[in-house]
């Protein structure tokens, strides 16, 4: 259906610029990475402001955990990228369930005994 004259040529122009795509391609991501960590630390401030009692350093280990890209949880919801109070408290629960409690081995348990 084309041409070979024409398919060599297209593939002569996408060789042509394959550096410059790809160069576009590595800042497209080092960009979207900055903004990813902009909002990593946008989302650790709002700890910090919800939660000022909070060991210092602990809201960046939440923020990051709560806000890791195509994850599903929390952090990376609408409300979240609004800052949304809830979302924070949320995020914030989460962490303590999983870090301060038997939480994980309880579920776990009764995953187990449901199965049985």
């Amino acid at each position: 259906m084309v041409e070979e004259p024409a398919l060599d040529l297209a593939e002569e122009e996408c060789l042509a610029d394959f550096e410059v795509r790809e160069l576009r391609k590595e800042r497209e991501a080092a960009r979207r990475a900055g903004l990813d960590q902009k909002f990593v630390q946008q989302f650790a401030g709002r700890i910090r402001e919800l939660f000022p009692r909070m060991e210092t350093g602990r809201e960046k280990g939440i923020a990051e955990h709560a806000c890791l890209k195509y994850s599903g949880r929390i952090g990376r919801s609408g409300a979240a990228k609004s800052l949304d109070e809830n979302a924070v408290l949320l995020a914030v629960i989460a962490h303590i369930r999983h870090r301060e409690t038997n939480y994980d081995d309880l579920l776990g348990k009764l995953l187990y005994w449901k199965e049985d």
